[in-house]
């Protein structure tokens, strides 16, 4: 093909739909039993629904259920950061609001990635210990908040590509609490990630003034928000699979990935960019810019949707190896994992939103997500393993 035509490959990759069409094709493998190593069992998917639906109405009782975001996480043990974020910048005019509240945004999403087992976060403002997910957020919440990634100190609230490019290991480690009695997994890759990312900061246009050039009439599409995200971070991601020297970022090759053209036999997956473009939405339309088709964005492959899915017997492990090894990333047992549980959470979400009496346009996959799926998923895990998933991946702190 020529180099005109590789482009459009990796456009093609970084489409919602792409991503949905091949953990289908991995879907449609695994339900024939033609898959190395899970055994997909469809008749256990309404067990997952009533569950997930117990939970969703136990969470929500009223059933007014927000975006899956970050925005929740920041939020973690009742405490109202976000509110608290709000009022310090009330008096800045709309876009600069925007611009702060996606600078944080973007740096949480990016430092989310498996924490590991062991690691806790002690927030002096409260007294309260987190971990893993909310707390990475509460601790990138606080390191933001002391103005960590800005080069003003009278302008906390703010990432700097100059300080980004020149952060040092051992100051993440002190925002972190970090050490060799509390070992955060992934550290080195969180420090590398971020300064690749100040040095994809240098010169670009502000993420929000980005989206808000795409937008018509003030009105935005998903797909263009991962579009937009794809391509401002696609300098950051760790060497992995190029295509015309692009970094694909979070895509892997799978046997049954279909496809054709340059892009065959490749899937996308593109987890930490879709948990930023649907942690974007909130900050947009505060500012004026509304956001349509969600629901063209996909579940995300991460080990709680995945680990619902193998805890209540969807996925059965083919092999002791599945949940006996630790595995690598791109391993194709993980590839296969997180497909899967993509194309899974599609036949999912109709069954809960017919289980708590709403129509699936009234409970798109956004809030079935977090309604849902990935609350079930950690009750399964804190119930069957002290919280670790059923399936272990060696953290990078990139992906997960």
């Amino acid at each position: 093909m020529s180099a005109a035509g590789r482009p459009s490959a990796v456009a093609h990759l970084r489409r919602p739909a792409t991503i949905r069409g091949r953990c289908a094709n991995i879907l449609a493998t695994g339900l024939g039993g033609g898959l190395t190593h899970f055994r997909v069992e469809p008749s256990r998917l309404p067990q997952v629904a009533d569950f997930v639906a117990a939970v969703t109405r136990r969470r929500y009782p009223g059933l007014a259920i927000p975006y899956h975001s970050r925005w929740r996480h920041l939020d973690a043990g009742g405490v109202a950061r976000v509110a608290a974020l709000g009022a310090a910048l009330s008096r800045l005019p709309a876009a600069e609001r925007a611009r702060a509240k996606i600078d944080l945004i973007v740096t949480s999403v990016l430092l989310d990635a498996g924490a590991g087992e062991t690691w806790r976060f002690r927030e002096e403002h409260t007294g309260q210990t987190f971990a893993r997910s909310e707390g990475l957020a509460v601790a990138s919440f606080r390191m933001f908040e002391a103005g960590l990634f800005s080069s003003d100190p009278s302008r906390p609230w703010r990432t700097d590509a100059a300080v980004l490019m020149d952060l040092e290991e051992s100051r993440m480690a002190r925002g972190f609490q970090a050490s060799a009695a509390n070992p955060l997994a992934g550290l080195d890759g969180r420090v590398g990630l971020l300064k690749r990312l100040g040095r994809a900061m240098k010169g670009a246009p502000h993420l929000f003034d980005a989206l808000r050039d795409r937008a018509t009439q003030s009105r935005l599409d998903a797909p263009i928000i991962l579009e937009a995200v794809l391509e401002a971070l696609e300098e950051i991601w760790p060497e992995r699979i190029e295509l015309d020297g692009v970094g694909l970022g979070d895509t892997w090759p799978h046997p049954a990935a279909g496809g054709s053209g340059p892009s065959a036999g490749l899937v996308p997956l593109h987890k930490l960019s879709q948990w930023l473009a649907y942690s974007l939405v909130e900050p947009l339309e505060e500012a004026g810019v509304s956001v349509s088709g969600l629901d063209q964005l996909t579940g995300l492959a991460e080990y709680r949707n995945g680990g619902l899915f193998v805890d209540l017997d969807v996925l059965v492990p083919k092999h002791p190896d599945v949940t006996g090894v630790t595995h690598a990333p791109g391993s194709q047992v993980i590839v296969e994992w997180r497909a899967l549980t993509v194309a899974l959470l599609d036949r999912l979400a109709p069954l809960v939103a017919v289980r708590v009496g709403l129509d699936p346009t009234e409970l798109p996959l956004i809030k079935v997500l977090e309604g849902g799926t990935w609350a079930a998923g950690r009750e399964l895990a804190d119930a069957r393993r002290a919280g670790a998933p059923p399936i272990r991946v060696a953290s990078d702190g990139t992906l997960f």
